[in-house]
């Protein structure tokens, strides 16, 4: 019986894994473009809302550049990005649905700073589109309008990056 249901978890996990996305999308992380339409939700199921005085969007498309940037805000007040007009956006679209589900989302859930999510891998092909989406993707914005769209690999760069608003 135990070796059934390893054998099944294994083919859940190949088959999440090997789902391909439509790779000729249209990029929405492009400098002149708005972010204004991302409809997105937190790990609470709150609905985004980017308010006009936004500065920096922060993308975290892998688990490492997740880990990095959820590392360091934990160490913050929750209105740490609040009040450095920043938000946070993990793409978690590529993980196994049995695995977002039982376990990548419940962990979510223990941050007290909000994580817009990604979960759904046609939402989030677009902005992954044309990104090194192994590194952490910063996105700055005016008047909700990209302005600049730069990627860093370390806690000392992304505070460098959301501290020089």
């Amino acid at each position: 019986m135990t070796k059934i249901i390893v054998a099944l978890l294994a083919a859940f996990i190949f088959i999440g894994c090997s789902a391909k996305t439509d790779e000729n999308v249209t990029p929405k992380l492009v400098v002149g473009t708005t972010v204004a339409d991302m409809k997105l939700s937190d790990q609470f199921d709150k609905p985004l809302t980017i308010k006009a005085d936004t500065k920096k969007v922060i993308f975290a498309f892998s688990k490492d550049g997740a880990h990095i940037c959820n590392d360091y805000f934990v160490t913050k007040v929750p209105t740490y990005l609040a009040d450095n007009k920043t938000l946070f956006i993990a793409d978690v679209s590529s993980a196994p649905s049995l695995i977002r589900s039982m376990f990548i989302m419940p962990g979510l859930k223990d941050f007290k700073h909000p994580v817009y999510i990604l979960d759904d891998k046609t939402v989030a092909a677009p902005y992954r589109a044309n990104m090194d989406t192994e590194k952490i993707v910063v996105v700055s914005v005016e008047n909700l309008k990209i302005t600049n769209i730069k990627t860093i690999t370390s806690e000392k760069e992304l505070i460098l990056e959301i501290e020089s608003n």
